[in-house]
């Protein structure tokens, strides 16, 4: 069976990301955003971080929930260039 261009079953495309406006009072964002910042990471990804800990600790965290994506440079290759 073909698949059709654009390489994806039509029938089974990959689960996107939830897009979700969130309202915080600006001190509690500045602290959250400081925090991010000490551990490198966006205030987004330190808010998912905290999210699926809370979860986890509550026992509610999906098994299907995938790990957070890895963002930035991809670690160097133990094999040389060709």
């Amino acid at each position: 069976m073909r698949v059709p261009s654009g390489g994806a079953d039509p029938q089974r495309r990959p689960q996107q990301r939830k897009q979700v406006l969130l309202r915080l009072d600006p001190s509690v964002y500045e602290a959250l955003a400081r925090w991010a910042s000490d551990e490198l990471r966006s205030a987004n990804a330190q808010i998912e971080f905290l999210l699926r800990r809370a979860l986890a600790e509550a026992g509610r965290l999906p098994r299907e929930a995938k790990p957070i994506p890895r963002r930035g440079r991809p670690p160097a290759s133990d094999e040389p260039e060709a």
